[in-house]
């Protein structure tokens, strides 16, 4: 797949490059959230927070617990230190920079998973690495996101950020394919299938470091820095200062930008929480095996990733807003779907919906701020819409926690988890009604008013 610059006007950066320079650029930058898929998916949804959440730590509800507890204070760390992040990385012109060092923080703390062993004394270093992971992971991806508009034009924005979506998808469909027949159920007996002190599962951890290492390196290659005009650095305290000051400018000058921000916080924070807890509950809930749970990953990974793209191709057609709706509107049915569902068959067709929507929901969201970001200035506003993301970002894992403990007092030998989903789809609700009176990008009006 290639994206063509040529001919386009409003693409006003420095030098534009050639359709073939372009096509190498995407495929490096795509190539990040190909690996970057072992912690979103191996680690954080499918199979590494399925095993802390095991009965080999304790009491799975109570583990599930403290997983959100600890991604929850995860999310608060992330709000407060995010603008740091997002304007310094823009004014310094070292964009590549951080999300190399991000990138290999996210390694080297997804590689000491390795020393948790299954015992109740260390789901706390589990889900403190996990938690820490989660941090430098969003760093990262102000990063990464905002070096979409360099790789892409107003036409292709969607496009480009839905095929980064699906890379995403396809490989955590691959890194789940290793990890299933190599380390879960191996067709090959070697000492790492090994399930003595859970060996097997903790080398998952070094092979999730090995691929986000080095499937995170062509983007730092191929794609050069943003130098843009260089600001005089700012102190730690006083980029929050400025940060209150931009948003104070927002407020006067467009609006709608922030109420994006934070319609955009509310449901990416749900979108979070589905991917996060989806396979806790498959497994704690309706009873699927840890090789039942990577299956069930696989599928979904080939249906987000179908949808991811499709939602891109149709986000630069009918615009952004649209597509986030829709896919809201599909997610909102299908959580109700599983919440509802007596088994593990309701939980395959109404999960893998889920799975559906939520590419086409993220990759819009990021396709949205990327038009709205002027020319030079992309980094410090998706620093906002990581600080916005994060500052709400303790919601919907908080909600799941509590619905879990007040679940409790009534199922306490189990099934009270089946209630964190009515947490998350709350959330999801809220974002949808909020997102319903912001008006579209500039480009996407366009786009919807030349389909008219």
């Amino acid at each position: 797949m290639s994206f063509s610059a040529a001919n386009e006007p409003d693409f006003s950066r420095t030098a534009l490059p050639t359709k073939r320079t372009i096509s190498k650029q995407v495929w490096a930058w795509a190539a990040w959230d190909w690996g970057s898929a072992a912690f979103n998916a191996v680690m954080t949804t499918f199979v590494f927070t399925v095993y802390l959440t095991s009965s080999l730590f304790g009491n799975e509800d109570q583990n599930s617990a403290l997983l959100s507890a600890g991604i929850s204070i995860a999310g608060v760390l992330i709000a407060l230190l995010a603008p740091v992040t997002g304007l310094r990385s823009d004014s310094s012109g070292r964009r590549r920079f951080w999300l190399g060092v991000n990138t290999f923080l996210i390694a080297g703390l997804t590689a000491l998973c390795f020393f948790v062993y299954p015992h109740p004394n260390f789901l706390l270093l589990g889900v403190v690495l996990i938690a820490a992971g989660n941090i430098f992971n969003e760093f990262a991806a102000i990063n990464y996101n905002a070096m979409l508009s360099q790789i892409s034009t107003p036409k292709t924005i969607g496009q480009v950020s839905g095929f980064g979506w699906g890379m995403g998808y396809l490989g955590g469909i691959v890194a789940l394919a290793i990890v299933l027949f190599g380390f879960v159920q191996p067709v090959v007996d070697w000492w790492g299938s090994s399930s003595e002190d859970a060996l097997n599962l903790r080398l998952v951890a070094l092979f999730s470091a090995l691929w986000i290492f080095v499937f995170g390196l062509p983007v730092l290659f191929a794609v050069p820095e943003n130098k843009g005009v260089r600001a005089q650095k700012v102190g730690f305290f006083e980029s929050y200062r400025l940060l209150f000051r931009r948003i104070a400018g927002l407020w006067k000058t467009d609006r709608h930008t922030v109420y994006f921000l934070i319609a955009s916080a509310i449901f990416r924070d749900g979108l979070a929480s589905v991917f996060t807890f989806g396979g806790v509950i498959a497994s704690v809930t309706f009873g699927f095996t840890l090789s039942q749970v990577i299956v069930f990953a696989i599928a979904g990974n080939v249906v987000a990733a179908l949808g991811a793209m499709f939602g891109g191709w149709l986000d630069d057609r009918i615009g952004p807003k649209k597509v986030i709706l829709g896919s809201l509107i599909g997610l909102l049915l299908a959580g109700f779907g599983v919440f509802f569902s007596p088994g593990a068959g309701g939980f395959w067709i109404f999960g893998l919906f889920l799975c559906l929507f939520v590419g086409p929901a993220q990759s819009s969201s990021r396709a949205f701020v990327a038009r709205l970001a002027e020319s030079g200035r992309e980094g410090e506003l998706f620093g906002l819409y990581a600080t916005t993301g994060r500052a709400v970002s303790f919601l919907a894992p908080t909600l799941f926690t509590a619905a879990v403990v007040i679940a409790l007092n009534y199922f306490p030998d189990g099934g009270a988890q089946r209630y964190g989903i009515l947490g998350i789809m709350l959330v999801l609700a809220i974002g949808f009604l909020l997102l319903l009176p912001v008006k579209a990008p500039v480009h996407a009006r366009s786009a919807e008013s030349s389909q008219a």
